[in-house]
């Protein structure tokens, strides 16, 4: 069967960094490679379309996502995703394929079903897992303390239940000790230094502070059967 089943589709496709994955050429569908997590340059130009399907890593589906913040966009594009990872976290969270065959199949026929779009206060957007690693400090979730003191780790991803926007994770390290999740629009910390990391990308730099929130528009990711 055919990956458009027998759709008429219209859209562009960025293929991200030497890692992502060979995809078999569709009508209507114009192909462009590019790097890791590409920028305005190589993104920019091929904003105006109804489709833009990335293959990649999650962070590079971040980095287009910003783009389309950036530019406005969010509200008029469709989003496909074709996993280049396996281990995928925006896969695993949203029920995505990780075969590329599959993953651009749902990309070309699936519907849209708008996911949270989170976040930081650097200027950065997180789709899948953002991360802490060994921590002191006060954080919160929303009006709710998610940790005063020190934790192991601390996850937050966007929430699939569709509601609050993002879940957060705090595993203190303790035994027999059950990691504390909340959900809420924003999570905040003060810290010791420490440097955050979004789709497995570090901040460049260790900071005091830092913020995840969810964004006013959504994702409009691509997901599900035809």
């Amino acid at each position: 069967m055919s990956v458009t089943e027998g759709r008429d589709v219209r859209g562009q496709v960025l293929v991200c960094g030497a890692s992502a994955p060979v995809l078999p050429e569709v009508d209507g569908l114009t192909a462009h490679r590019v790097g890791e997590r590409p920028g305005k340059d190589e993104v920019d130009p091929l904003l105006d379309t109804d489709l833009l399907v990335v293959a990649g890593t999650d962070a590079d589906l971040a980095a287009v996502a910003l783009r389309l913040l950036r530019k406005e966009k969010l509200g008029s594009v469709r989003v496909g995703f074709v996993p280049s990872d396996p281990a995928s976290e925006v896969a695993a969270l949203w029920g995505l394929p990780t075969d590329p065959g599959r993953a651009l199949s749902v990309a070309l026929n699936g519907e849209v079903d708008p996911v949270p779009l989170i976040r930081d206060d650097n200027g950065g957007v997180l789709v899948g897992r953002g991360t802490l690693g060994a921590i002191r400090g006060v954080a919160y979730c929303d009006d709710d303390v998610a940790l005063r003191g020190t934790a192991r780790s601390i996850e937050v991803t966007p929430d699939t239940e569709g509601g609050a926007g993002l879940t957060v994770r705090v595993v203190k390290g303790l035994v027999f000790k059950r990691p504390v999740t909340l959900a809420g629009r924003a999570f905040q910390l003060g810290c010791v230094p420490t440097r955050p990391m979004s789709d497995g990308v570090p901040f460049p730099r260790a900071v005091t502070r830092w913020t995840w929130y969810r964004h006013t528009e959504d994702l409009r990711l691509v997901r599900g059967v035809g």
